[in-house]
């Protein structure tokens, strides 16, 4: 699982300690600060490091925001520069609020106006892996399967991530999430839980969490993990923490699988 840092603020740097130390090792942020604080990210990395975590042991995972998306008075790079400047100034950014000198992860945090737009902006994401500063490169919020395809297809560094919202106006994405599979990219999940109350409450998931012993949470996460999703979680309690970690603790049925799948029809 991946530990989501939006929306948390000035709270940033104590959660991600918090959730470092209780055993999460994939951070997902964005050199947005409408909606991030990645700073703060970096802060809650390093204070992690000091109790003994090692970078390598951690996978982060940052974004570049088009200028659509950033707030006016707080764009991270020159709103001037052409599109692939600031790609660069975003990544370098990025580095500095995390302290780091490379990325696991860059992701583009939402398709642009048009497909030609988008290319750009992916190949100058493109020039950061070749030099080696990004070890994978993903797309946000791209919920068209053409779009994901021909990605896959024309770009000299395909997609190696997708991470949308896990929702049902989208048909929980079965069209991208069997492509995903089909090409061995991790599909990620993000408003897993929050748009999702009727799943939990639903009464074949709450018979798996009386059968199992678990939330309702921990059998939705346990079954996407199971089917080849990573979801993200966000929350900003101890004890979720230790229950998102505990869903390596027990399995689903094929049967019981086939139970929850039938409820994303």
């Amino acid at each position: 699982m991946i530990y989501g840092t939006a929306w948390k603020k000035e709270r940033t740097a104590g959660l991600v300690a918090q959730a470092l130390a209780a055993g999460f090792r994939a951070i997902d942020t964005a050199c947005q600060p409408k909606h991030y604080h990645e700073a703060g990210v970096g802060e809650g990395v390093a204070l992690a490091m000091q109790r003994g975590l090692r970078r390598d042991e951690l996978y982060l995972q940052t974004k570049f925001t088009p200028l659509a998306g950033q707030d006016p008075g707080r764009v991270p790079y020159d709103p001037h520069a052409s599109p692939e400047e600031q790609v660069r100034q975003s990544f370098q950014v990025s580095l500095q609020n995390l302290r780091t000198d490379y990325l696991d992860c860059l992701v583009l945090h939402s398709p642009l106006a048009t497909v030609a737009e988008t290319m750009t902006v992916w190949r100058a994401m493109e020039g950061l892996f070749r030099q080696e500063g990004v070890r994978r490169l993903g797309i946000s919020n791209c919920y068209d399967p053409r779009l994901v395809a021909y990605l896959a297809e024309h770009c000299a560094t395909p997609p190696a991530v997708i991470q949308n919202r896990f929702y049902a106006a989208t048909g929980y994405d079965r069209q991208i999430r069997a492509f995903c599979n089909q090409q061995g990219i991790s599909y990620q999940s993000f408003w897993t839980l929050t748009a999702n109350p009727h799943l939990l409450d639903h009464p074949v998931v709450q018979a798996l969490a009386r059968r199992h012993q678990r939330s309702g949470a921990q059998i939705l996460f346990r079954y996407l993990t199971q089917v080849g999703v990573t979801p993200l979680t966000g929350t900003t309690s101890p004890v979720h923490m230790r229950e998102d970690l505990a869903i390596r603790e027990f399995e689903l049925t094929g049967e019981e699988c086939q139970q929850v799948t039938g409820l994303l029809a």
